[in-house]
């Protein structure tokens, strides 16, 4: 052996060392893990519990077990789960490492959310303001004014002049009826005229000159932008034909598009702030007018239509815009939005609790904005949430099978009432007096004074319904007085009646 080993060089004699020294320390570990998982499985089976619940293995907690036993999952025994341990779920941390783990929490308080919404939007032709022209009777054009699509003109400014044939008979027979002092022949000419479409300025300006008059001029009943055009010199047209459309942009619209998301947010009436590119250093206002009723496949989101005054008309349609929505003031319970842990199905908070303790609950959130979260149930005012190091008290409660605290276990004040503040009242019945401004199937959305007893100001916001015979015989823009109560899910309609205007 020795010879042997006086043959090695000292590279391979290095090799052989640091292969016994690692085989001996991994024996020496397989030794003591199975030594401490034999007095671990040891120990917890043999706990001191006068009632147990079930047994569980601490790697899946979610499974339970009627036994105890070896796990199926895991080369170690399972844990007994004592009663006791359930009064007193949650993980609990030793407070003098509470700073060093960097756990930070915060209380929730109420307070105003003002989420205001900033999307992009595109200036548009006012549709209400289009105006077709079109002859009264057919003809031959025999100027058009040099118009072009997209040309700019004023209320009564001329598109084209017709000559129309028919209408030199029916005014050369007028005078020559006129001429003859039959007042009786003459009206009926006149009348004549006035059917062929001739407009009573016409068939006055003949009667003043006695002469005939067959070419007229089609002017622009409104003023705005030629967005069409079908009308050229020397052309046939019949009587009513569209010669022209004119479009009108003032006041002009804005279109923009809203994320699904915070649809719920944008109401009739709203009042927005758009910045455009054209313009950076002004900032317009105007108000939403519509929330048009279909949403886009592609982009997912819902095409809202505002109003801007354009008495100047330096607005263009076509123009980009970026459009600030700004919602209601609203007072709600309120936490930092780095609390809330989002798992796909629902939200959870970690939930301070005395002596270094801390467990999971289950929350309902509204809106978000500047950094904060509005709680609409699952939490009480002044209940503290932990706002860094959540995910790892997450992960220790996940791993020891703690309950997570269900909505319904908070009642009342601890519900956050609807997110609106509500001063300790209990769950009566509340009345108030407001308009119908749209009507769903299991809701109705109210625009409603105030509320004295939940110190809730004047606002729109939805009430749910029991049954859609509620609402039978109601449409939107109807007065109303209704009663509601408050629940988990929000206020509910008691009753609701029409009243006079």
């Amino acid at each position: 052996m020795t010879t042997a080993w006086n043959r090695l060089t000292p590279r391979h004699k290095s090799w052989v060392v640091t292969g016994v020294v690692a085989l001996t320390t991994l024996a020496a570990g397989y030794g003591l893990a199975r030594l401490g998982t034999q007095d671990g499985a040891m120990d917890g089976a043999s706990a001191d519990c006068e009632d147990v619940l079930y047994w569980y293995d601490p790697m899946v907690p979610g499974q339970h077990f009627d036994e105890p036993g070896k796990s199926p999952f895991m080369d170690m025994q399972l844990v007994p789960k004592c009663a006791g341990e359930e009064a007193s779920a949650g993980v609990r941390i030793d407070p003098g490492l509470v700073q060093n783990f960097g756990i930070r929490t915060s209380a929730a308080e109420y307070g105003v959310l003002e989420p205001e919404i900033t999307v992009t939007g595109v200036l548009a032709y006012n549709g209400r303001d289009v105006a077709i022209v079109q002859p009264r009777a057919g003809g031959y054009i025999q100027r058009t004014y040099g118009r072009a699509p997209d040309d700019v003109v004023a209320r009564g400014a001329p598109i084209a002049d017709i000559l129309v044939p028919e209408w030199g008979g029916a005014q050369e027979e007028y005078l020559a009826v006129a001429r003859t002092g039959n007042s009786e022949l003459a009206a009926a000419a006149r009348e004549r005229m006035r059917l062929q479409g001739m407009s009573e300025s016409l068939i006055s300006s003949v009667a003043r000159s006695g002469r005939p008059h067959s070419t007229i001029t089609v002017t622009a009943p409104i003023s705005g932008a030629i967005t069409a055009l079908g009308v050229r010199p020397g052309m046939t047209v019949a009587s009513g034909q569209t010669l022209a459309e004119i479009s009108g942009f003032s006041p002009i619209w804005l279109e923009a598009a809203v994320p699904e998301a915070q649809a719920s947010a944008v109401r009739v009436g709203q009042p927005i702030g758009v910045s455009l590119t054209a313009f950076p250093e002004r900032r317009f206002s105007g108000r939403v007018i519509a929330i048009l009723p279909t949403a886009q496949d592609a982009s997912r989101t819902i095409t809202v239509r505002a109003e801007l005054s354009n008495p100047g008309g330096r607005l263009k349609p076509g123009m980009f815009a970026q459009v600030s929505l700004l919602p209601e003031r609203r007072e709600a319970l309120l936490i930092p939005s780095e609390a809330v842990i989002r798992t796909g199905r629902r939200a959870i908070v970690m939930l301070k609790q005395d002596a270094g303790g801390f467990a999971p609950a289950e929350v309902r959130i509204g809106r978000e904005a500047n950094g904060r979260t509005e709680i609409l149930a699952g939490l009480a005012p002044g209940e503290e949430v932990v706002t860094s190091g959540q995910f790892l008290l997450d992960s220790e409660a996940s791993l020891t099978g703690l309950e997570i605290r269900p909505i319904d276990a908070v009642s009342g004040e601890a519900r956050g009432n609807g997110g609106a503040r509500s001063h300790g009242v209990d769950r009566s019945t509340f009345s108030a007096t407001g308009t119908i401004e749209k009507i769903g199937e299991r809701s109705v959305t109210l625009r409603h004074g105030p509320v004295p007893q939940l110190d809730w100001p004047a606002m729109t916001m939805a009430f749910g319904v029991e049954d859609g015979a509620q609402l039978r015989g109601l449409e939107r823009g109807d007065r109303v007085r209704f009663t509601f109560t408050q629940s988990g899910t929000g206020p509910r309609i008691a009753s609701i009646a029409k009243v006079d205007q």
